[in-house]
């Protein structure tokens, strides 16, 4: 099994808290996800079966991260 640990630091981290939450409670196959931060940072825990997995599942929660600080900064 392989694993990634994410530590995000940023203003923007309560906003990507909660754009993630929904998606963390996804079930997928070959992954398991974890999830916790606060006002100034996220950690996202990835386990993941395989390589193909575990770049799949990090393409789709960076993409998410890069997405929401977009919108925040764009909305401030």
């Amino acid at each position: 099994m392989l694993k990634a640990v994410l530590k995000v630091e940023s203003s923007d981290a309560g906003a990507v808290l909660s754009a993630l939450q929904p998606e963390v409670g996804r079930e997928l196959l070959r992954t398991n996800v974890s999830l916790t931060g606060d006002e100034t940072s996220v950690t996202l825990v990835i386990d993941a079966t395989d390589t193909s997995a575990m770049r799949a599942a990090l393409n789709s929660y960076l993409g998410c991260i890069r997405i929401t600080e977009d919108i925040s900064r764009i909305t401030r």
